[in-house]
């Protein structure tokens, strides 16, 4: 079993637990009443900042007197047009409860918070609503096409951005069927995790080698392996409008002045490319 094919399976099984817990119908009422969250505004290029304690690949990435809130605050300082909260339990050390808490510091600043995890049904999509998120991570890869349906869907009903992530090219024509240009609502964002999560393989190249056969009409998303405002540079120049960044951010002394110094690389890229 891959990696990714456990991390489903274990989402499906969180699931289980959760709705025994709460009817699908009670969390719907109470998600859909739930204060809106706030909007993704996005400029000529943005990162997503990422709040994330552990990952399989780099180990732990908080230090035992981690200070969450000092975090969030400085991704908001550094201009992050989204933080992208992990809820993952086992693996990424992550609960619910970052993202609800994520949320409700953020939304003074008017920074969305996005639910990253792996998730496989439509009672995820409202659990993240209520948790106050404003958008959430769909793995198109591990999910079939009537899956991820419901899931963008059940984000439309809402009013949540969905971040689809690619991983190959196959994975990007599929994304393709979920785009329906013109409808009202926060976007769907098209990405690329150069990760590979079926074996934690991490290809930088792979971000060029797919940029051709993006979806020029959404916003573009290039995940995993940047860490530096080279980095950066290059998935601006080729052609990508966002970038997802954790570990290079959890690590820094300053997320605020390296999250501010990643932004400005991308914006000056853009507006040479453009």
């Amino acid at each position: 079993m891959t990696f990714l094919e456990r991390m489903a399976e274990a989402s499906r099984a969180r699931v289980r637990v959760a709705r025994a817990t709460e009817s699908e119908a009670k969390l719907e009422s109470r998600a859909l009443a739930a204060p809106k969250p706030p909007p993704l505004m996005l400029d000529r290029f943005d990162v997503i900042a990422e709040l994330k304690l552990r990952s399989p690949a780099a180990g732990g990435l908080a230090a035992r007197d981690f200070d969450r809130g000092a975090q969030l605050d400085g991704y908001a300082r550094g201009g992050a047009a989204a933080v992208s909260v992990l809820t993952e339990p086992t693996e990424f050390h992550g609960d619910l409860t970052h993202l609800a808490d994520a949320a409700t510091r953020l939304k003074a600043q008017r920074t969305p918070a996005m639910r990253k995890d792996f998730l496989t049904d439509p009672y995820q999509v409202l659990e993240a609503r209520a948790a106050g998120a404003s958008g959430v991570l769909v793995i198109v890869t591990m999910l079939d096409d009537a899956t991820v349906r419901a899931l963008v869907d059940c984000a439309r009903r809402c009013g949540l951005f969905v971040l689809l992530e690619a991983f190959d090219r196959a994975d990007l024509e599929r994304l393709r069927a979920f785009d329906e240009p013109g409808t009202d609502g926060p976007p769907l964002l098209a990405g690329v995790n150069c990760r590979d999560l079926r074996d934690l393989d991490v290809r930088f190249a792979r971000f060029a080698e797919l940029a051709p056969h993006l979806p020029r009409h959404l916003p573009t998303v290039a995940e995993s392996g940047i860490g530096t405002a080279d980095d950066v540079r290059a998935v601006a120049a080729a052609g990508y409008r966002l970038a997802l960044v954790g570990s290079s951010l959890m690590r820094a002394a300053d997320p605020a002045a390296a999250l501010a110094e990643l932004i400005a690389a991308g914006r000056a890229t853009r507006t040479r490319e453009h």
